[in-house]
């Protein structure tokens, strides 16, 4: 089916009741004297353009991890996006979810198997997914582009990215079927954390309407790392960059190989040793303050927010003993070792495993941000749903942990999308919990609210129900939060290390 845009016709790919279009630009090529600079519009464009091939990725430093791309390959020509839709035309006026990826702001594209969007958009909904511009290309910050910005701000071009992305969709989504009123955004890890600063930003306000986040928020992260103040995140930068290119201007920093300049950050020390990082700062563009304290006033987005976490985000070794884990949390934390290990027991070597991974989870900034973000929604007066993913994959060949609910282990659930996870026995309880989720995810996306007929209640969570969680496992169950007085533990002793 062709579908008139703004910038041009394009003609997608029909399978099984779903149109993809595939590789659309949002943007202009950010490159030469557009690299780090906010997106800008893409040239209109004469003629039918095909949309069935997946655009480049965003130029990223290759690690040996649990991605597997569908595209060309890595580009700084990467400001595409993706629609699916069941829509036979564009009066359907569906519910709009608009995916952000996560990978730490360093990795990842749209083009994994494991968020392909047509399964998601048969339950009834236009699924849109977006690349944007990683690491010191789409983060960087310096004095220099500062003053070069009509707004004194810069860096967090990957965030403009995706703000780019919302625009489009609320300009060209209806013709797609999609309704521009009904948009909800979600994303995991970094994309979560995305949806949360987006939640936040005052140019986001008005694209999108829902928000979930699975495992991150833009709250209680490392202030050195993420969302840094503005002056600070320019000092580190300017000084960081000058390590890996001593002497190179604006200009000359513009000319070099992106690929070049990505491999130089990933193992380039600075300070005490650290290589750079480069991540979302509190630019006073995008976001003119610290998220938190916009949440604290109840400054965010007044809309329904659906949250969680995996299980086991970090888990520890399989052959893990309770020697092990006693003497990990004596070594880390001596002055609090005897506290903890009443919270965190392992009184053998088989409860081990558990309370190793419940600790590292627990301790770790995506779920401690997480809770933060959907404590202050409950704050503000907003309707907030928590899950926890409870059900491991059956012995993940692309993850070695095994037998643990991973970070990023919900996704091909989400989407309905375990068929595209290559190696894995999936049981019939891992399909039913992939149709329960999807069910889940697209009726919060039509209304706010995930509960439905043919689905467990999932109530509300608020302090005054005890912050009730959905456990989304073998069974999908709703209960009072029984790990809430360890999590008051750790943030009492401020053990979180925030990184």
């Amino acid at each position: 089916m062709r579908i008139e845009t703004r910038r041009g016709v394009v003609e997608g790919l029909a399978v099984d009741g779903v149109q993809s279009y595939l590789g659309l630009p949002y943007a202009a090529p950010p490159v030469g004297s557009l690299r780090w600079m906010p997106p800008q519009p893409p040239a209109p464009w004469t003629g039918v353009r095909r949309a069935q091939y997946f655009g480049a990725r965003p130029v990223q430093v290759h690690l040996d991890n649990d991605m597997v791309f569908r595209d060309p390959g890595p580009s700084e020509d990467c400001l595409t996006l993706n629609v699916w839709t069941p829509a036979a035309g564009p009066d359907a006026r569906l519910p709009v979810m608009v995916w952000i990826f996560g990978g730490g702001f360093e990795l990842g594209g749209t083009s994994e198997p494991r968020q392909d969007g047509a399964n998601l958009a048969r339950n009834g909904v236009v699924v849109v997914s977006m690349n944007y511009r990683l690491g010191i290309l789409g983060f960087m910050t310096s004095g220099a582009l500062a003053a070069a910005s009509p707004h004194g701000a810069c860096g967090n071009y990957g965030l403009l990215d995706q703000l780019a992305a919302l625009q489009w969709v609320h300009d060209n989504i209806a013709a797609f079927g999609g309704d521009p009123d009904k948009v909800t955004l979600f994303g995991e890890s970094a994309g979560s954390i995305s949806v949360c600063a987006h939640a936040v930003s005052p140019l986001s306000r008005g694209l999108f309407h829902r928000a979930i986040g699975q495992s991150g928020g833009a709250v209680g992260l490392h202030p050195e790392i993420w969302f840094r103040p503005r002056a600070a995140a320019q000092q580190q930068d300017d000084r960081g960059v000058q390590a890996m290119f001593p002497g190179a201007a604006l200009a000359q920093l513009r000319g070099i190989d992106a690929r070049a300049l990505v491999e130089a950050a990933n193992r380039a020390p600075v300070g005490g040793g650290a290589r750079v990082r480069f991540g979302p700062q509190i630019d006073g563009y995008f976001l003119p303050a610290d998220p938190a304290t916009v949440f604290r006033a109840h400054g965010q987005h007044r809309m329904p927010l659906l949250a969680g976490w995996t299980r086991d985000e970090q888990p520890p070794p399989s052959g893990i003993t309770a020697a092990q884990h006693r003497a990990d949390i004596e070594t880390r934390f001596p002055d609090h070792a005897a506290e903890l290990l009443r919270h965190y027991p392992a009184p053998d070597d088989a409860q081990a495993f558990r309370a190793a991974s419940d600790l590292a989870t627990d301790l770790w900034d995506v779920v401690s941000s997480t809770r933060r973000w959907l404590h202050d929604q409950d704050a503000a007066g907003l309707p907030a749903y928590r899950y926890r993913f409870d059900l491991a994959p059956p012995d993940a060949p692309y993850h070695p942990g095994g037998h643990a609910a991973f970070h990023s282990a919900e996704i091909p659930f989400v989407f309905g999308n375990l068929d595209l996870i290559e190696g894995c026995a999936w049981r019939p309880e891992h399909r039913r919990l992939s149709a329960q989720m999807q069910a889940y995810w697209t009726r919060f996306a039509r209304d706010g609210n995930p509960n439905g007929a043919g689905l467990p209640q999932w109530p509300a969570c608020t302090q005054a129900t005890g912050e009730c969680v959905m456990s989304l496992g073998r069974e999908v169950i709703a209960a009072t939060d029984h790990h809430r007085e360890r999590l008051r533990l750790l943030d009492a002793l401020d053990l979180n290390p925030r990184s």
